[in-house]
């Protein structure tokens, strides 16, 4: 619901930015990822070309190409099944799919995520387009805050392991760094950075997924 709700915010902050309500909608039924939606209408908001602004979502939505990676052999879907699901294949519906114990857990729990939020997100892009910059700053409402808070709550039972600690506290480092020399969405790719390095090096299981592999 948190993050569904911040939906409000991008449907305004798109409005306002120049975009019509219907390619504004269209923005998050077809595109689907918060962070590269949100960078696409500030490029063109700062009066950047929009090739520009497609170039920068693009960029903020490869780190979806490397969930796949991890859940297409975990989930274990075939065909059309995987085509349907790499629509809804967001950062919280993969967080909730790699620490369920079985693979039909995972899939439920991917389901279940992905789809609310896929509604939510979209319902709530409409009703922030149409009532436009009427709403104001949306941090005034507290969403801002809201999306930090789901994400915090999505990431806090992987660290449960010792290993896992000390790799987000070294991601949240170096994000924090290179957050005013660097534009918005970047420290997100840089922070999953760090997680990849830390995984080639260690190479070890992470005892907070589920052992078995999918059958």
């Amino acid at each position: 619901m948190a993050t569904g709700a911040y939906g409000v915010s991008f449907g305004a902050v798109s409005v306002a930015a120049g975009l019509s309500v219907t390619q504004t909608c269209a923005l998050s039924l077809v595109m689907f990822t918060g962070a590269s939606q949100f960078a696409l209408v500030g490029v063109l908001a700062a009066g950047g070309a929009p090739l520009s602004g497609a170039l920068t979502a693009l960029l903020l939505g490869t780190r979806n190409t490397l969930y796949g990676l991890r859940l297409a052999p975990l989930l274990a879907w075939r065909g059309g099944r995987r085509l349907l699901a790499a629509h809804v294949l967001i950062d919280e519906s993969t967080a909730m799919s790699v620490t369920r114990p079985n693979t039909a857990a995972a899939r439920v729990g991917f389901l279940t995520t992905g789809i609310s939020i896929f509604v939510l997100w979209n319902l709530a892009t409409l009703i922030g387009a149409v009532a436009g910059t009427t709403l104001g700053d949306p941090r005034h409402l507290g969403l801002d805050a809201a999306v930090g808070a789901a994400f915090l709550a999505l990431l806090w039972p992987r660290l449960t392991d010792l290993r896992n600690r000390l790799v987000a506290l070294a991601a949240a480092a170096v994000a924090l760094g290179i957050v005013p020399v660097s534009p918005a969405g970047v420290p997100v790719l840089a922070a999953a950075g760090v997680a990849i390095l830390a995984g080639v090096l260690t190479r070890g299981v992470d005892p907070t997924e589920f052992p078995e592999a999918p059958r």
